[in-house]
């Protein structure tokens, strides 16, 4: 008689317990897209079918401004995290194993392990030796921040591209004389190239979304899209939160689509 494999979906209460958990995250975020049409001044009551949050969130200045701060600080944040990551899967991935490779492993991806209050608390410290030392208060800081957290974001799916891909033709290209720049510009980079649009996008949406290292670094005008929701939240909510948090939502949803069919996609 076959032995039955043990599965956890076969336990007493798993589908309760499954429902429970997916309404608990999901219903909250499923008001806030419903009330985001709502006609209403109210956040409790329903005043009929309107794009009229949209409309007035489309025409806040403040809103504009923040916004183009964010995409503007994501997209270059993005960018350098990228190239730093695709940089350090190639160093760490594309070579023979070496004494120290785990502790730079860890180093990587130190932002994911630790508490994302404390790389901002030292984010801040190291940042204000450079503005005390140089008088420069800009937005390269912000940048530099969001670049230095969403390294890890970018590296892993860059890193799991590189562990799946044949070096082979890598070979190939070495023995027929192609240079290290050639194999690496003609083989590796075209190979690469899904693994380093995922990370870019992942790493895109972590800047674009990012909150606790935006406000504990920003200097005064540097307002981004969520921390000019968050001076919202302090002053009262309106229904032009839902509509913000809507856009948002919809934007971050679809590149993490986007995101899952490229990683998806092996060949």
């Amino acid at each position: 008689m076959a032995e039955r494999r043990f599965s956890v979906t076969r336990l007493p209460g798993f589908n309760t317990i499954a429902l429970l958990a997916f309404a608990a995250i999901y219903l909250p975020i499923l008001v806030i897209v419903i009330y985001s049409f709502n006609d209403s001044n109210s956040l409790a009551s329903w005043g009929g079918f309107s794009w009229r949050w949209y409309l007035t969130a489309w025409a806040n200045e403040e809103v504009q401004t923040s916004t183009i701060r964010s995409l503007v600080v994501a997209l270059l944040a993005a960018a350098l995290s990228t190239v730093a990551a695709t940089m350090a899967a190639l160093g760490t991935t594309r070579r023979a194993k070496f004494r120290g490779q785990t502790l730079i492993y860890v180093a990587i991806n130190q932002p994911l392990m630790v508490p994302e209050i404390v790389t901002a608390v030292a984010l801040l410290i190291f940042f204000a030796w450079i503005k005390v030392a140089t008088g420069y208060q800009g937005l390269a800081y912000l940048v530099l921040s969001h670049t230095a957290f969403c390294i890890p974001f970018a590296y892993l799916p860059i890193r799991a591209r590189l562990e799946g891909m044949d070096a082979t033709l890598e070979v190939a290209a070495s023995d027929l004389y192609a240079t290290h720049w050639q194999t690496f510009r003609r083989v590796t980079l075209p190979l690469l190239a899904p693994g380093i649009l995922a990370g870019a996008m992942l790493a895109f949406v972590t800047s674009l979304d990012d909150v606790v290292i935006t406000q504990i670094v920003k200097s005064p005008g540097q307002e981004t899209l969520p921390t000019y929701m968050l001076a919202q939240f302090r002053r009262g909510i309106t229904p032009e939160i839902n509509a913000i948090s809507t856009v948002l939502l919809a934007l971050t949803i679809a590149l993490l689509i986007v995101f899952f069919l490229i990683t998806r996609k092996k060949d």
